[in-house]
């Protein structure tokens, strides 16, 4: 008999302590998702903190979904931003400089920055394709190791605002 009654009370404890854990992005312990990784284009305004879509950094205002010449000759600069391209842990979109036929600048205003994982990965892994991009001048880079899925998805993006822009 002592040993049901045992039985019972463990049970029950330990059910009050599952029921009443909870994780770290519920009690809001951990790095808060900030999304300046990815700073915007200059002369650009607002701000790339995270947005309500899902844990996933918002496009700075003023960004352009297309391209918009900054001036009326052909050596002026643009911005053309590459659509969001969607992943299993949210979208990465990617907006690119471009001057002279060549690109002067790559950001990332949207990642997945939903978990700390998230965070963790991409504060990584974002720097380095932007980087890397720049440096190439094309989509063509490796992949970050760690961030197969954001790499992808970067890879996409910009891929399509490198064509929207007229580079290959």
């Amino acid at each position: 008999m002592r040993r049901v009654i045992l039985a019972i009370c463990a049970t029950a404890a330990a059910l009050f302590l599952l029921l009443s854990f909870k994780s770290h992005t519920q009690s809001g312990i951990g790095p808060a998702p900030v999304a300046a990784l990815a700073t915007p284009a200059p002369g650009k305004g607002g701000s790339a903190a995270p947005g309500p879509g899902g844990g996933a950094a918002t496009p700075a205002s003023g960004t352009s979904a297309g391209p918009s010449a900054a001036g009326a000759g052909s050596t002026a600069a643009k911005t053309v931003t590459g659509p969001a391209w969607p992943t299993i842990y949210g979208p990465v979109q990617v907006q690119i400089t471009v001057k002279g036929g060549k690109v002067t600048a790559v950001s990332a205003p949207v990642y997945p920055v939903g978990t700390p994982r998230d965070y963790e990965i991409n504060s990584y892994a974002i720097p380095q394709l932007n980087s890397e991009a720049l440096a190439a001048g094309s989509a063509k880079i490796d992949s970050v190791s760690g961030a197969t899925y954001t790499s992808q998805g970067y890879l996409a993006s910009l891929q399509s605002a490198l064509d929207k822009a007229g580079i290959r």
